[in-house]
């Protein structure tokens, strides 16, 4: 199961629909405070629509929650953590990247963190993770993608790596045959 990861969200209706991205695609989220406003509000609610019931979803204190309740998450696949354990692969979606999404290799436990909407992800993290980093390529001198649409791209090109596990490779068609 991916794990997709919040920091900080501030936008109700980015949340709800990467909510319910979320649950459509068998994806964990994780929500790190402060949150820019409360879960039970209705624009999250009108977003995530009749999906955020049966979502996978743990909020944090803060950062150093976030790590302290998933110990395994490092930033070298494969490494080992101080006490011997393996670690699960973690990438840091930014538009300060050298790395494009597309280029890196997911794994199915893999986290995925995209920062707030105002900011992105804090460099103080991002400079510790330089090789984890991911971007999704834009024109020159735009600012960034809508933070549902960048968690969308970036997911989906993550289970498109794993073969879609789990989820359905044809669709039904309605009245007519094609």
């Amino acid at each position: 199961m991916i794990n997709i990861v919040l920091y900080e969200p501030e936008m109700p209706a980015n949340t709800g629909n990467i909510g319910r991205t979320c649950v459509i695609t068998g994806a964990r989220l994780h929500l790190i405070e402060p949150l820019g406003f409360h879960l039970n509000e209705k624009m999250i609610k009108r977003a995530g629509l009749d999906y955020w019931d049966r979502l996978d979803v743990t909020r944090y204190m803060d950062y150093n929650d976030f790590l302290a309740r998933n110990p395994g998450v490092a930033g070298t696949m494969g490494a080992e953590d101080v006490t011997g354990t393996s670690s699960v692969k973690m990438f840091y979606a930014t538009t300060k990247a050298k790395h494009r999404y597309s280029d890196v290799r997911y794994t199915e436990d893999c986290y995925i963190m995209f920062g707030k909407e105002s900011a992105g992800i804090p460099e103080e993290i991002l400079v510790q993770h330089p090789e984890e980093c991911i971007r999704i390529p834009m024109l020159p001198g735009e600012r960034s993608l809508n933070l549902s649409n960048s968690v969308s791209i970036v997911l989906y090109e993550a289970l498109r790596q794993l073969d879609f596990p789990g989820l359905e490779s044809e669709g039904e068609l309605h009245h007519l045959s094609w």
